[in-house]
Formats: C-alpha cells, sequence, structure tokens
C-alpha cells in the first residue's frame, strides 16, 4: 500500500477518509467497515527517504482493526532513481458478526527501487522488487517470498485533477494459485486549484480497491476476486 509522492516534500502528508461501498455491494461482505481514515507521510532527504501509511477502519461502535507499512529507500544513484529499499508491514483487524478476528502476519521486506519524475514532478512512478520474510505468527509458521509493486502519479488539468495509486503482486503459500494481488487507483479533483480556494487543500473524489485472494470475507475466506469503491476526500498538509 505506497504512494508516488518522492519529490513533493512541502505536500507529501495528508489524511484522507473513505466510506467503502463494499457491503453494499457484497453479501458476503455484510462485516466490512464502512469507513476508513488514512495517514500519509513522506519526507525525502539527501540520503534517500522515508514513507509510512496508517489505515484505521471503523463500525458504528469503534475501531475495527489498523494497518502500518513503514519503508526506508537509501539512494544508489546522485538522481535517486536507484534505491535499496526496506520495509515493515502489519496490523490486526476483526471481522464483525462472524467473532473472527486476526493480525496481519508480520513481514520484512528488502528489495530494489527504481524511481522516476518529471521535471516538475507531476508525473511520478516507482518499481520494487522485494524479497518478503513473514515471520511466524496468525496460526502460520514463518516463510519467504516475494513482492513485486508499481506505484505511479499523475496531476493534469493544471493542477485539477490527480491520478495516483499502486499494484502490489506477492507470494502468499496459502491462498489459491499462492498469488495475492491487490491495486488502489485513485482520482482526485484539487478544490485549490479553483479560484478563490488556494489555501483550502481539500481533495474529493474515489478509490477503488481490486484484489483477488486478499479481502476476507464473513466466514474468514480470502479466495476471491473484489471491486471495491470508495467515496474519499482528503487534506493535504
Amino acid at each position: 500500500m505506497l504512494f508516488a509522492f518522492f519529490g513533493l516534500a512541502a505536500t507529501a502528508q495528508n489524511v484522507q477518509l473513505h466510506y467503502d461501498l463494499g457491503k453494499a455491494m457484497y453479501d458476503d461482505l455484510d462485516g466490512r467497515p464502512t469507513v476508513t481514515t488514512t495517514f500519509e507521510m513522506f519526507k525525502p532527504d539527501k540520503w534517500g527517504s522515508t514513507f509510512m501509511f496508517t489505515d484505521i477502519d471503523y463500525y458504528k461502535d469503534g475501531v475495527a482493526g489498523a494497518y502500518w507499512e513503514i519503508s526506508r529507500e537509501f539512494a544508489l544513484s546522485k538522481n535517486k532513481q536507484w534505491a535499496a529499499h526496506v520495509e515493515y508491514d502489519g496490523g490486526a483487524t476483526s471481522i464483525k458478526h462472524t467473532a473472527i478476528a486476526s493480525r496481519f502476519q508480520h513481514a520484512f521486506l528488502v528489495g530494489a527501487a527504481w524511481n522516476w519524475a518529471s521535471k516538475d514532478f507531476s508525473k511520478t512512478l516507482s518499481l520494487q522488487a522485494m524479497y518478503k520474510y513473514y515471520f511466524k505468527g496468525m496460526g502460520r509458521g514463518a516463510f519467504n517470498g516475494f513482492q513485486l509493486t508499481g506505484v505511479w502519479g499523475d496531476t493534469f488539468a493544471n493542477g485539477l485533477c490527480t491520478f495516483s495509486g499502486f499494484v502490489d503482486l506477492w507470494y502468499d503459500k496459502d491462498v489459491n494459485g499462492k498469488l495475492i494481488l491487490l491495486s488502489e487507483p485513485q482520482f482526485w479533483f484539487n478544490l485549490n486549484t479553483l479560484k478563490g480556494m488556494k489555501d483550502v487543500n481539500l481533495s474529493v473524489g474515489t478509490e477503488v480497491e481490486i484484489s483477488n485472494n486478499f479481502v476476507f470475507n464473513n466466514v474468514g475466506a480470502n479466495n476471491k476476486f473484489y471491486v471495491i469503491p470508495t467515496l474519499a476526500c482528503k487534506w493535504t498538509f
């Protein structure tokens, strides 16, 4: 779960609010939380960059779970186009009405990244290839795997619109086909580009979660393909 913010230090921190439509679209997801908040931070420096985000899901009566990723890149070239990448992923979640509660199995990733940006940073692309190690937990033993990640960002129409997102493909020994696919493209209208709204750093739009073997349904299985949109807003600091 990474977003293309490298090179945009002044505007890289943001908070998002998403209303998830999965519960309304799929009968086997009626225990899925409908509200998610996301905090993202990106910080470049002379050695590379640090990125992290936290997702928190909510039921009407409180928090349903949280997920956290933090990654660090160490530049291997002067223009930071090539970098060594290290990352930690982990969290906890529950599925209401079925008494299913679990933790995300902790994972450590290390590999290489190739980063590209246009001169004005309106277009960005990052490709990552990583070794992934799952620590023992959630009733499963430790095991080795891999993850391929693509991250993109494109701001156009004089800054009014942004199309961004990521796609992850990783190995998991216990799912159908041994692979999990997750992509979350986002589309935003940036209101601070409108006349008289320069200081209103609010964006409105949507995120579409496209996944296979990732989403857990009401009976605790993650063996299906889902396309789940959200209604969303974002404040950029």
